[in-house]
């Protein structure tokens, strides 16, 4: 399991006007193929009129799954470049759909490498990259009376609070990254004077 992977922080799109050629990239973070086939049935609704819908995605932090997709361009001159162009930016959980609106003039093998890659590249620049970081979550219950000090040595040491619930102890979900060399539930107990209950509930990407 990685510790942190890149992908892009929300849909984008870029539109690049090549040889007379309309070339509409669509930049998607995806993190199922059911969500990827989803955007991609409503993008070909949406451009039901253009000449290509061509399409690269990659899902899972190992990319389990990879598809691309021609949509009618020479073979390996349009979904192939778009994914090459994905696995060189280290991207993961990404979908990018290129539609093409031919303008009339033949761009060739060699032009519509460029001009798909191109595409793909001008709408991950749109869309932002962002690291996502694996945490690990714990439920943290302590007295009221611990809480300030509890909520300064977290924010220091690089951990974040995800959410404080207060009844008749205080609880906290705390988020730990989990490459972090700090032993979180000494830390803890150090702080509270061992008066701290700790359970650990799950991981997640953040």
């Amino acid at each position: 399991m990685y510790d942190e992977y890149f992908t892009v922080k929300a849909p984008a799109q870029r539109v690049l006007i090549i040889k007379k050629s309309k070339f509409i990239s669509n930049v998607l973070p995806v993190d199922s193929f059911q969500k990827a086939e989803e955007y991609l049935d409503s993008l070909r609704k949406k451009y039901w009129d253009a000449t290509h819908n061509v399409y690269a995605y990659t899902i899972g932090i190992d990319e389990e799954i990879q598809k691309f997709s021609d949509d009618g361009e020479p073979s390996g001159t349009a979904g192939k470049p778009i994914l090459e162009i994905i696995k060189n930016k280290r991207l993961k959980n990404i979908l990018i759909v290129v539609t093409r609106y031919f303008g009339g003039v033949l761009l060739g093998a060699n032009g519509l490498i460029r001009a798909y890659s191109e595409s793909a590249a001008e709408g991950i620049n749109q869309a932002e990259i962002i690291k996502k970081i694996m945490y690990d979550i714990y439920e943290v219950k302590v007295d009221y009376n611990q809480l300030g000090r509890l909520q300064r040595e977290i924010s220091r040491n690089g951990m974040i609070i995800r959410d404080i619930d207060f009844s008749q102890h205080v609880l906290l979900n705390v988020c730990v990254p989990a490459n972090s060399a700090l032993n979180f539930k000494d830390f803890i107990m150090n702080i509270t004077s061992g008066c701290a209950k700790i359970k650990w509930l799950y991981q997640v990407y953040m």
